[in-house]
């Protein structure tokens, strides 16, 4: 099919609709090659060290804190049955919060330079709140979390709850990472 030519009101109104549009935003671009690229004629422009942008300096690599490895089903089975040794034991009824923080992470740091590997962590399952404004059963709900936590991940290699005769889903079995001598 051949293209028709436009007519002299199109032409006109094809002008005034390409005037008004305004080109799209281009990325801009990276300052080095800006520096290079010169016109024909025209000197290369030289940067001066009063106008020059400071390079940020590389920030010093921060190693991240290690994965958790929830404990296999057979390792659990092990420790229910008493196959493999708990190492230590932390019973945290009875403490606030801040307190229960600061005694897990001690309590974690020394049994792991002790050499324990598997070490049991007693939170209680808390009761039912008396009111709706009361709160239960909040270390139970604060340790899995602080378990996660970047501080704790440095001793901590995993946890889950622990069996029946152990106190159920009122404790933890938590597993220790080997102690690192340095």
């Amino acid at each position: 099919m051949p293209r028709r030519k436009l007519s002299e009101d199109e032409r006109t109104l094809w002008g005034r609709v390409t005037r008004s549009v305004m080109p799209l935003r281009r990325k801009p671009r990276p300052a080095e090659a800006a520096d290079t690229v010169s016109l024909p004629g025209k000197p290369k422009p030289v940067p001066s060290a009063r106008h020059a942008v400071p390079t940020p300096a590389p920030k010093p690599a921060v190693k991240p804190a290690p994965v958790l490895e929830p404990l296999g089903r057979r390792q659990k089975q092990r420790l229910a049955r008493g196959v493999d040794e708990i190492d230590a034991r932390i019973d945290l009824h009875g403490r606030t919060q801040s307190e229960a923080h600061a005694a897990l992470l001690t309590f974690l740091r020394n049994a792991q330079a002790r050499g324990a590997r598997f070490v049991l962590v007693i939170t209680g399952k808390g009761t039912r709140a008396v009111d709706d404004w009361s709160e239960r059963g909040v270390l139970k709900r604060q340790v899995p979390i602080w378990l996660k936590l970047p501080e704790f991940r440095a001793y901590v290699v995993g946890f889950e709850d622990a069996h029946v005769g152990h106190g159920g889903q009122g404790a933890l079995y938590v597993q220790l990472r080997r102690a690192r001598h340095e």
